[in-house]
């Protein structure tokens, strides 16, 4: 892996992991409304179009059809098991996803521009989830943990660091269903950055 340096996994477990990487699957995502409908989905397992509406205070078709882009592109899909006994269809995120960034040497303007939008949203929530880091921690009784360090790498032992870090991701995940009592959601993010001025 080189420049895939952003990956987020969606409905993680033991089934086999497919990437996503196209440009035209992740400009789905770069709406903000979409970001929280996989996040529900991904705490809170399958629902509805209109049990997501009314959590996240949307109306109906405004969820169904962002609902329709987010399957289009491959995040979701039916949940056979619910659908099949009522008349609304359940919605579930797609198990074993591993979204990743496009080498910024194939992308257009346009698609940077879109991963750009993406970029922004997903830091607006990293600073949110920093935020609640630094007021709850004293209080979480062990549920949030954090860690800083300092590496000297080559961009070589920068992307072994990434892989370790996925494999790490995939040793711990399991969904929903098979999560044991005591289990709850956590996000966990992970980036490398220079800290000297040299690009």
């Amino acid at each position: 892996m080189t420049e895939q340096d952003e990956n987020e996994r969606v409905g993680v477990g033991d089934e086999a992991r497919h990437t996503v990487s196209d440009p035209a699957s992740l400009k789905a995502l770069a709406h903000p409304l979409r970001l929280k409908i996989l996040r529900r989905l991904g705490t809170s397992g399958p629902a509805t179009a209109t049990t997501l509406a009314a959590v996240l205070d949307e109306n109906t078709g405004t969820l169904s059809y962002h609902l329709r882009q987010l399957e289009r592109a491959g995040f979701i899909e039916d949940d056979p098991d619910r659908s099949a006994n009522g008349r609304e269809r359940w919605w579930r995120g797609v198990r074993g996803l591993d979204v990743r960034r496009p080498p910024q040497a194939e992308l257009t303007a346009a698609e940077r521009a879109v991963l750009g939008e993406l970029d922004r949203l997903r830091m607006e929530e990293d600073l949110e989830l920093a935020r609640r880091y630094a007021l709850e921690h004293p209080e979480a009784e062990g549920w949030m943990r954090g860690s800083r360090g300092l590496l000297h790498l080559t961009r070589e032992e920068l992307a072994e660091f990434h892989d370790a870090y996925l494999e790490l991701l995939h040793r711990f995940a399991r969904g929903r269903k098979e999560a044991t009592p005591g289990t709850r959601p956590i996000a966990l993010r992970w980036f490398g950055v220079p800290v000297d001025a040299e690009e």
